[in-house]
């Protein structure tokens, strides 16, 4: 999402991790995506390390609405962020995947996971967006997790109190961004000669 506001061009290789690539473990030997390989050959295997440096390769001028950076929000932004990849997603794992331990069930990991929740519902009660009316880098960072937290159970999540989450979830889930981002592509082979160019 971040590439594709950006207006980045960039080469997509879809792989299938469950073949990985020989390429892709030489770029990254983390053997996750996304992993993106710069002219320079800098590797930056970290979601947020990417939308970062394509934000500030587009968008060096944080005060513009869509550098989506909120001014005053830098310390707010990052420990939304830290809470989204640390608790909340080990509860989200938990949750999806109905994990149980000898004290957690998948509902206990539910659960715990509410807290973030009634944090994020709280903010959008204040704004439109979690930092404010526009866009925020911790918008398009949470985002997906929370997606795949209302995806588990859809009737539970329509029907819980996070109404305003809700609503902030299903306005990104229908925007151009979105829907541009999760064009499928085929699964790149080594030594093809169709390469398959992204950019907005």
């Amino acid at each position: 999402m971040a590439l594709c506001h950006c207006n980045i061009r960039v080469e997509l290789r879809e792989v299938r991790l469950a073949d990985k690539p020989k390429e892709m473990l030489a770029a990254s030997e983390k053997g996750t995506v996304p992993i993106l390989v710069l002219e320079n050959q800098t590797v930056l295997d970290q979601s947020l390390d990417i939308m970062r440096w394509a934000i500030n390769q587009s968008y060096p001028n944080k005060s513009l609405s869509n550098s989506w950076s909120i001014d005053g929000s830098l310390e707010l932004e990052n420990h939304l962020i830290k809470l989204n990849d640390s608790e909340f997603k080990n509860s989200l794992d938990g949750y999806k995947y109905g994990k149980s331990s000898a004290s957690l069930n998948q509902i206990d990991y539910r659960d715990k996971a509410e807290k973030f929740l009634e944090q994020l519902e709280k903010l959008l009660t204040e704004n439109r967006f979690l930092l404010g009316e526009n866009i925020s880098l911790a918008d398009v960072s949470i985002f997906p997790f929370i997606r795949q937290f209302a995806g588990v159970d859809p009737t539970w999540f329509g029907n819980s109190k996070y109404e305003r989450l809700a609503f902030w979830l299903h306005s990104f889930i229908k925007s151009d961004l979105f829907l541009t981002s999760m064009t499928k592509y085929p699964i790149w082979e080594a030594g093809s000669l169709d390469k398959t160019y992204y950019f907005n």
